[in-house]
């Protein structure tokens, strides 16, 4: 009650400290320029029918935050449960579904992991290198395919090199240090931007150390005509592992993964006709050990391909938007523990976006249709339906079934303490939603109501403590909520404000889920608020607030603060990051403590 109490005093303290509106352009307003590149049928922002959103090189930059797993968490509806810090190991939920229910793109290109969604955010690019972050919550599977099931996020890559160059160091608690150097030039039909950075740490508890490493290229060739874009992404990450994956007793543990991407896209378009293809190549290999320093106790290796090339088009006549594409992809696994195995899968899905009553009524109906060589073919329908009432507000339904096929760990793992399960049934789901979004100069806001009825939802569970987890499809679970935010800019003196305020409700039924013990399904954040006041009062000086409050279906509670404040000095930047300021005792997932207030002083230098 106390915690209830002191969010809503917050909210209220945010309001009525500026009351000072001015009528000029906001980040809000911007994002009516920004095209969503995602799906076949790209629109801007404001004329979607969906619950999408964006976040901007702009924010990124603002914020507290020094990865993506900590931008995310940001967001509400968005559950992002880590175990250590920058980013380490963390899993990935929007909206009470599991990390396995999350699909992840870089510049579109579809990044999940056979083997597990555990390795969903291994993939997750350093921020100095992401243009945007688009969320789209909801039934997605109808245009993403497999793993789309609760929504899509796709990290949009930054293509201006004039803008990227610039060298940052930090250091902080815990022995933290990062490095990080980013630059871009432009040739002859040719644009070029490389990223490289380090991240180490001596861990804030016993067996937390870290040492990650990223590497990033991206070149656009023949710039002039038709570009064609080519990305490469290696990440390399070696943690220990304190109770990260096993029982609490399991605090010696440790693991090494790598994570690497290479693909290529262009785009050919006429008047009427849009086409993009893109080929890729993703590789992850993951190596754990049960003891750190004896890995003759218990040790796994996966190695993972996946290679594929998908191609999405569309086609403007009189008669609306035809969107149509194709994704075919090869599955390799090599694994200790799995053992060798391939999958082939194709995805073929087709939409039509038409407007009736003066165009202020927009239909998209559409159909997804997927292959898979060890579950054969599956459909799935859908349909989007926007009403705009006037120039600012607009109304939003959609609904459409949504699944997910096991994944390898789901089905054969054996662990000490985990067990696969051979005959797991695809996971389904029938979801909906209804929304209302308000789109001014200074306030973008919306509010949608949201249900998921999925069925043989996989998960592991147990019925006495002793037990070994066993993936399991539950019979039925119905998940419904509602969901707020808003976004606002305002003068205050001579510089503008921003706030950022968002509400996820979210109420499961379980049906006919009887179960002692659940891992991941049944333990949703029930509550959760976040707040972010961006503010500046001095010419060179800003900060940034983020206030996070989560909920959990277990009872426990806890609310988080994180700050940043910047010092600006012509192309010279100072910085300085606190982290959990309030010394919160928190858990996000398992056993694994998150630590106390800590903090990162920064310098960057942009040139």
């Amino acid at each position: 009650m106390k915690t209830k109490l002191c969010l809503s005093l917050f909210v209220l303290s945010v309001f009525s400290s500026h009351n000072v509106w001015a009528q000029q352009p906001s980040e809000a307003q911007k994002l009516d320029s920004i095209t969503i590149t995602s799906t076949a049928i790209e629109l801007p922002f404001k004329k979607n029918s969906r619950t999408i959103t964006i976040i901007s090189s702009k924010v990124i930059k603002q914020s507290p935050a020094t990865n993506l797993a900590e931008l995310l968490q940001q967001e509400a509806g968005i559950d992002v449960r880590r175990q250590g810090v920058n980013g380490m190991q963390a899993d990935l939920y929007i909206r009470g579904g599991s990390f396995d229910q999350t699909l992840l793109l870089i510049d579109g290109i579809k990044v999940e992991d056979p083997q597990t969604g555990h390795h969903t955010l291994n993939m997750a690019l350093p921020l100095e290198v992401i243009e945007r972050v688009e969320i789209i919550k909801g039934p997605a599977a109808r245009v993403f395919g497999q793993n789309a099931f609760t929504g899509a996020i796709n990290i949009v890559t930054k293509s201006n090199a004039d803008a990227v160059n610039s060298v940052g160091y930090k250091t902080g608690s815990y022995n933290q240090q990062q490095a990080s150097g980013t630059l871009g030039t432009n040739l002859k039909n040719t644009t070029l931007i490389g990223h490289a950075s380090l991240n180490t740490s001596d861990g804030y508890r016993h067996n937390t150390d870290f040492e990650n490493q990223n590497y990033f290229v991206k070149g656009r060739f023949n710039t002039t005509t038709n570009p064609i874009d080519v990305i490469g992404y290696f990440a390399k990450r070696d943690f220990g592992a304190n109770q990260f994956y096993a029982v609490e007793s399991g605090s010696d543990q440790y693991e090494e993964t790598q994570s690497s991407l290479v693909g290529a896209s262009t785009k050919f378009k006429t008047e009427n006709f849009k086409i993009t293809p893109r080929i890729y190549w993703k590789r992850t290999q993951d190596m754990y050990l049960y003891v750190r320093e004896d890995p003759s106790v218990y040790r796994n290796l996966h190695l993972s391909n996946k290679v594929g090339v998908q191609v999405n088009a569309s086609y403007t006549s009189s008669a609306g938007i035809t969107g149509f594409g194709i994704d075919a992809a090869k599955v390799f696994m090599t694994s200790t523990n799995l053992g060798e195995r391939d999958r082939l899968m194709a995805n073929l899905f087709v939409e039509h976006r038409f407007s009736l009553v003066d165009n202020t009524l927009d239909i998209t109906p559409g159909v997804s249709v997927n292959y898979f060589s060890d579950f054969k073919f599956h459909a799935f329908p859908g349909v989007d339906v926007g009403y705009s009432i006037d120039d600012v507000f607009k109304a939003y339904a959609n609904v459409g079934y949504t699944y997910r096929v096991p994944t390898y760990t789901d089905l054969y793992y054996v662990g000490r303490t985990d067990l696969g399960n051979a005959n797991l049934e695809p996971e389904k789901a029938l979801s909906g939603e209804i929304g209302v979004r308000y789109f001014g100069v200074n306030v973008n806001a919306y509010i949608a109501v949201f249900n998921r009825s999925s069925n043989n939802l996989i998960d592991y569970t147990k019925e006495n403590v002793d037990d070994k987890w066993l993936a399991t499809n539950l019979k039925s679970l119905t998940s419904t909520g509602v969901e707020l935010n808003l976004s606002s800019s305002f003068k205050s003196g001579l510089y503008t404000q921003n706030i950022s305020l968002g509400y996820t409700y979210l109420d499961e039924n379980l049906n006919d889920i009887k179960t002692a013990y659940s891992k991941y399904v049944l333990n949703a954040l029930t509550h959760h608020f976040t707040a972010t006041v961006r503010s500046k009062f001095l010419k060179n000086v800003s900060q940034s607030i983020v206030y996070k409050f989560a909920e959990r279906a277990s009872g426990t509670s806890y609310s988080v603060v994180d700050v940043k404040a910047t010092l600006k000095l012509s192309d010279l930047e100072l910085s300085v990051i606190g982290n959990n300021i309030l010394n919160t005792e928190y858990v996000e997932t398992g056993f694994v403590p998150m630590p106390k207030g800590n903090i990162l002083l920064g310098v960057n230098y942009a040139f």
